[in-house]
C-alpha cells in the first residue's frame, strides 16, 4: 500500500481562517485539509466557518487523532493532504501512531495561562517543549513559519533548567 501524500503538516490553534489557509493551499497544492482535534472532529456546528474559508476545490475533513491514525493510511494518491493540528501533542500522537509525517510547520499557538513566549506567534508551556523534543529525537524535522512566503526559522530545543527553554536559531 502506497503511503499518505502528506504535503505538510501545520500546527496553528485557530485551524483554518482567513488568508491564511488559502496561501499555504496555493503554496502546497493540497486539495485536502484534514482538522484533526476530537473537539471539533464530535461538534459538526464548527465545521461551516472553515469550509466557508477554505478554498475552492478544496475538500475539508474533521477528524479526531485515533481516527486519523487509524484512517489516514486509506487515503487515495489523489488526495494530497494538508494536516492541521491545534498541538505538538497531538502532531506527536499521529507520529507514534504511525502516520506518516516527516516535517511540521508551527504557525500560531495561543498565549494562556503556564504558556511562555517563544515567539510573537507561538507560546509554550513545558508539556509543548517536551513533544517538541521528542518530535525531533523521532527525526521530524520542524520550523516556524507564519505564511508560506516567510522564511523558516528552523527550532531548536535546549533543556537548560528543570523547566527548559525554548530558543530559536536562525
Amino acid at each position: 500500500m502506497a503511503l499518505p501524500k502528506i504535503l505538510l503538516t501545520r500546527i496553528d490553534d485557530r485551524f483554518i481562517y482567513g488568508q491564511d489557509v488559502e496561501l499555504w493551499n496555493e503554496a502546497i497544492g493540497s486539495n485536502l485539509v484534514l482538522i484533526v482535534n476530537g473537539e471539533i472532529a464530535a461538534d459538526s456546528r464548527q465545521w461551516a466557518p472553515m469550509r466557508v474559508a477554505t478554498p475552492d476545490g478544496v475538500w475539508t475533513r474533521f477528524f479526531s487523532v485515533q481516527k486519523t491514525i487509524d484512517i489516514i493510511h486509506t487515503a487515495t494518491p489523489r488526495q494530497w493532504i494538508l494536516i492541521m493540528v491545534a498541538s505538538p501533542a497531538d502532531a506527536l500522537a499521529l507520529v507514534k501512531g504511525g502516520v506518516p509525517i516527516t516535517k511540521i510547520s508551527i504557525g500560531h499557538m495561543q498565549a494562556g495561562e503556564g504558556k511562555r513566549p517563544a515567539t510573537p506567534a507561538v507560546a509554550v508551556d513545558d508539556t509543548d517543549v517536551a513533544a517538541f523534543k521528542e518530535l525531533q529525537e523521532l527525526g521530524i524535522e520542524l520550523e516556524i513559519r507564519s505564511l508560506p512566503s516567510s522564511n523558516p526559522d528552523p527550532i531548536q530545543l535546549v533543556v537548560g533548567d528543570t523547566l527548559g527553554t525554548w530558543g530559536r536559531s536562525f
